[in-house]
C-alpha cells in the first residue's frame, strides 16, 4: 500500500490529476474523473495508478516473451522523453510524424527503411567517392530526412506486438491502424478522449512534460524488468544445457573407458602366458603340473 500512496504522491506532484477544460470533456471518461474545479476536471489518481499498474504488468509480459512494444509519441511534449526512453530499453519508437501506413502497408515502409540503410552504409564505405559532390550532398540530405522520420524504426523487422500512445487522441491514424490489424495498444488518455478507444488506457495529463515523463518512466521500468527476466531466463536454459551436455560427455566417456576396459581384458587373457584361457586349459588337465600353475597363473589372477 505504501508503493502505491508514494506513487500516488509522485503522479499528484507531477500533475497528472490535471484535465482538460469541462466543456472539452469526452463523457466516456466519467469514471476517471474525481471532481471539477474552477472549470478543469481533475482525474482520479487512485484510478490512474490501478491502470498504470495494470498496464505495467501486461506490457512487462509482452517484452518478457520477447516481442517489441511500439512507442508513439509526436507531439512537441512527449517527443524527447519518449525517444529516449524507447532508446534505453532498445524498443521502436516513432515521434517525428506518423507515416499513413506504417503498420497497414508495413512492406513498404520496410523497403524505404532498407534504401535509408543502403545510403548510409555506402556513404560511410565511400561507394560515392566517384559521384558529384552535390549528388553526394543530396543523397545525404535524403538519407537525414528519412532518418528523422524512419530512424526509431530501423531495426523493427516485423509488425509489433503492441502500440504505446502518448495522447491517443493526437495518435488517432496510429491507433487506427493498430485496431485494424488487431495490435495490443495502450496509452496515455487524457479527460477528452475515449478511453475505450485502446485496449489499456492510463487516465493522466497528456500535455505536461513532467506528467509524461512519470508515466513513460514507470512503463519504461517495468518493460526493462521483463527484459531481464527474460535474458535471466535464457541463461538459465543455457546453464542446464551445458549441465546436461556435460553429464552425457562425462557418461560417454565413462562407458568408452569401460569398454576400452574390457577389450583390453579380453586381449591379455587370451595372449598372457599365464592368462585366462591358458589357465582354463591346464585348469582341465588333471595332474600336478595344471595344479601347480592354477595358484600363481589363474588363482590370484
Amino acid at each position: 500500500m505504501e508503493n502505491n500512496t508514494s506513487l500516488q504522491q509522485q503522479l499528484l506532484e507531477a500533475g497528472v490529476h490535471f484535465g482538460h477544460l469541462k466543456k472539452k470533456w469526452n463523457p466516456k471518461m466519467l469514471p476517471y474523473i474525481f471532481a471539477e474545479k474552477k472549470g478543469i476536471h481533475i482525474i482520479d489518481l487512485n484510478k490512474t495508478v490501478e491502470c498504470l499498474q495494470e498496464t505495467a504488468a501486461a506490457m512487462k509480459q509482452i517484452a518478457r516473451s520477447g516481442k517489441k512494444i511500439l512507442f508513439v509519441g509526436t507531439k512537441k511534449q512527449a517527443k524527447d522523453i519518449v525517444k529516449e526512453s524507447a532508446q534505453k530499453i532498445n524498443m521502436p519508437f516513432v515521434t517525428e510524424r506518423w507515416l499513413g501506413g506504417m503498420l497497414t502497408n508495413f512492406n513498404t515502409v520496410r523497403k524505404s527503411v532498407k534504401k535509408m540503410q543502403s545510403i548510409e552504409k555506402m556513404l560511410g564505405d565511400g561507394s560515392f567517392d566517384s559521384i558529384t559532390k552535390k549528388e553526394r550532398l543530396t543523397l545525404s540530405r535524403d538519407k537525414d530526412k528519412m532518418e528523422k522520420v524512419l530512424g526509431g524504426i530501423a531495426q523493427l523487422g516485423r509488425v509489433p506486438a503492441a502500440l504505446f500512445l502518448v495522447d491517443i487522441g493526437h495518435e488517432h491514424i496510429a491507433l487506427a491502424e493498430a485496431k485494424r490489424l488487431g495490435v495490443a495498444t495502450f496509452g496515455v488518455v487524457d479527460t477528452n478522449c475515449d478511453p475505450n478507444k485502446v485496449d489499456f488506457a492510463i487516465p493522466g495529463n497528456d500535455d505536461a512534460t513532467k506528467s509524461i515523463a512519470i508515466i513513460v518512466n514507470y512503463i519504461t521500468a517495468a518493460i526493462a524488468e521483463g527484459l531481464a527476466e527474460r535474458q535471466a531466463a535464457k541463461d538459465e536454459e543455457v546453464d542446464d544445457v551445458s549441465d546436461d551436455e556435460k553429464e552425457r560427455k562425462a557418461a560417454r566417456l565413462e562407458a568408452e573407458a569401460q569398454a576400452e576396459g574390457g577389450r583390453g581384458g579380453r586381449g591379455r587373457g587370451a595372449g598372457g602366458p599365464g592368462g585366462g584361457a591358458g589357465g582354463g586349459q591346464r585348469r582341465r588337465t588333471p595332474g600336478g603340473a595344471g595344479g601347480g600353475s592354477r595358484g600363481p597363473g589363474g588363482g590370484r589372477r
